[in-house]
C-alpha cells in the first residue's frame, strides 16, 4: 500500500503531531499479552473531530490502513497494525464536553479515561460504573464493548452508551443516537459501532449514561474448600435476586499470586470477593443474606466492611491480579482467555477448565466476573517456547469449544481483535458473513483496522 504518500500528506496537515520516531511507533505496536511487536508506520495525534476526518480522508485516498488507539490496554491485539498504516492516537481528545446532571448523562471525547471521568464527576453525585480493571479510555472501552467487575449490576458498555459521533472510512462524520433514553427511529447504529473495534469507523465523541453514587458501599471476602462450592454460591445468590454490585471469583493459584504481589493474607483457597451498593440498611441486609447463602455452601472466613480503606485494599488487589499472576512466573507472557457461559453452566465450565489446566505443563490461574458467567484463565508461557504456546492455545481452544457447547461465547468482554478471530465462524456461522457484508458496505477498501473482526479483511 502507498503509505509514504499518505504520510507526506499527513505531515503537512499535522506537523509535529505526526510521529515517525521508533520509540513512539514501538509504544503503539505492543499489546498487554502475548502478541508480537507490530508497530504502525506513523502515529497521528488529532485535536478534534475535523482533524480525524481529514486524517481518514487522506488515508482513504492513498489506500492506507487506519488504526484507532485509546490507552493500549486491550488484551486481544485490537490496535496492532497488522498490515501497517497510521495509528490515530486519541490521547489529546480527552475532554469532558458537557455534564447533564438532571439527565444523568455526560458528553465526552474518546481519549478520556474512566478514572479521569469519575474525577470530573465527583461533585455531581454521579459516577461512571464500568470498571474493566485497567484505566482504559472510554472510546476504547466502547470500541471493544468492555465490561468488568461491576457489569453484574450496571451492565456493559453496550448498556451505557446513548449516542456516538463517528468518522467513517470515507471521512464522513455521522451521529448515532440522541440523549433521549429510548428511540424507535431507524436502525440502532449506536449498537452497531459499540464493539466494532474500529473496523467500521473511528469514535470521536460519546454520550454516556451515568449512575447515582450509592449512599453506602460494603465489600466482603470469603473462602471455600473447592471451586464448585464457590461457584454454586454465585449461582444461588444471583437466582435469589440479591443485588450484587460485584461478585468476583479467584482460584487457589490466583490467591497465592495475589498474596505474594499485593501483600494480602488470604488463605490459599478459592475465594469470592463481593460488593454491595445501596442504603446503609440495604447493604447490611444484602451482606447478611449473602452470608447465609455462603454458609449453606460451606463458605468460611466471611468478612465484610464499609470502611473505604479496607474496600480499596481488596479491590486494588483484585485489579492487580493479572500482574500478580504474571509475577508468579517471572518473565512469563500471558495468553488470557475470556469465555462467558449461561450462569447455570458456570460451575461445569470452571471445574472442567481447572481440570484441563491441572493436566497441562503450564500454570493457568483462574479468576473472573462470575456474576455474569464470565471468567478468565491466565495461561503463563515462557517467551519463545513454541511448545508451551501451542499448549496454551490448545487449552484456550478447548475452553471456547466448551463455552460454545454450553450456549456461551468465546469472549465475554475482551473482544475479538487478533486473538479471537479464529473462533468467529464457529460461534456465528453464516452471521459472520453478514458482518463481513456490513464491513464492506461501510469500508469498501478495507482501510479501517484491517485484519480484525471479519473474514479475509
Amino acid at each position: 500500500m502507498p503509505v509514504p504518500e499518505a504520510i507526506d500528506a499527513l505531515s503537512s496537515l499535522l506537523g509535529d503531531r505526526l510521529s515517525l520516531s521508533k520509540p513512539d511507533l514501538e509504544a503503539h505496536g505492543q499489546s498487554e499479552t502475548y502478541f508480537t511487536l507490530t508497530p504502525p508506520d506513523a502515529v497521528a495525534y488529532p485535536n478534534d473531530t475535523q482533524e480525524v476526518s481529514a486524517i481518514v480522508k487522506i488515508c482513504a485516498a492513498h489506500g492506507c490502513p487506519v488504526i484507532g488507539w485509546g490507552a493500549g490496554t486491550s488484551l486481544e491485539g485490537h490496535a496492532l497494525a497488522v498490515r501497517g498504516g497510521v495509528c490515530v492516537d486519541f490521547s489529546r481528545m480527552n475532554k469532558v464536553l458537557s455534564v447533564n446532571p438532571e439527565d444523568m448523562d455526560v458528553v465526552i471525547q474518546p481519549g478520556l479515561t474512566r478514572e479521569e471521568l469519575n474525577q470530573e464527576l465527583r461533585a455531581t453525585g454521579l459516577f461512571f460504573p464500568i470498571d474493566p480493571g485497567a484505566n482504559a479510555s472510554i472510546g476504547g472501552m466502547t470500541a471493544t464493548r468492555a465490561s468488568g467487575t461491576t457489569a453484574v449490576r450496571y451492565g456493559t458498555m453496550r448498556d451505557n452508551i446513548l449516542a456516538l459521533e463517528v468518522v467513517l472510512a470515507d471521512g464522513r462524520i455521522i451521529r448515532t443516537g440522541t440523549r433521549a433514553r429510548k428511540s424507535s427511529a431507524g436502525y440502532d447504529l449506536t449498537g452497531l459501532f459499540v464493539g466494532s473495534e474500529g473496523t467500521l469507523g473511528l469514535i470521536t465523541e460519546l454520550t454516556v449514561r451515568l449512575h447515582g453514587q450509592p449512599e453506602a458501599i460494603s465489600s466482603a471476602v470469603c473462602a471455600f474448600e473447592d471451586i464448585g462450592a464457590a461457584v454454586e454460591t454465585v449461582i444461588q445468590t444471583i437466582q435469589m435476586g440479591v443485588p450484587m454490585a460485584r461478585i468476583e471469583f479467584v482460584d487457589t493459584p490466583t490467591v497465592a499470586a495475589v498474596n505474594a504481589y499485593s501483600g494480602t493474607d488470604l488463605p490459599e483457597m478459592p475465594h469470592l470477593m463481593v460488593e454491595f451498593h445501596g442504603s446503609d440498611a440495604g447493604v447490611a441486609e444484602q451482606a447478611e443474606r449473602f452470608g447465609e447463602i455462603l454458609g449453606e455452601n460451606g463458605g468460611t472466613g466471611f468478612r465484610w466492611s464499609t470502611k473505604a480503606e479496607e474496600r480499596t485494599k481488596l479491590w486494588d488487589a483484585r485489579h492487580k491480579a493479572h500482574w500478580a499472576c504474571l509475577a508468579s512466573r517471572p518473565g512469563a507472557i500471558a495468553l488470557v482467555t475470556d469465555i462467558c457461559v449461561p450462569i447455570s453452566c458456570l460451575a461445569q465450565a470452571v471445574e472442567e477448565t481447572r481440570a484441563d489446566i491441572e493436566k497441562a505443563s503450564i500454570p493457568g490461574p483462574i479468576l473472573g466476573h462470575v456474576g455474569d458467567g464470565n471468567f478468565h484463565a491466565i495461561l503463563l508461557v515462557e517467551p519463545g517456547n513454541a511448545a508451551e504456546m501451542e499448549e496454551a492455545k490448545a487449552l484456550s481452544n478447548r475452553m471456547v469449544e466448551r463455552a460454545l457447547a454450553l450456549g456461551g461465547t468465546s469472549t465475554g468482554e475482551h473482544g475479538v481483535g487478533v486473538g479471537k478471530l479464529p473462533y468467529m465462524e464457529r460461534e456465528h456461522g453464516e452471521a459472520w458473513d453478514v458482518m463481513g457484508q456490513i464491513k464492506r458496505a461501510l469500508d469498501p477498501d478495507g482501510i479501517m483496522n484491517p485484519g480484525k473482526m471479519v473474514r479475509g479483511n
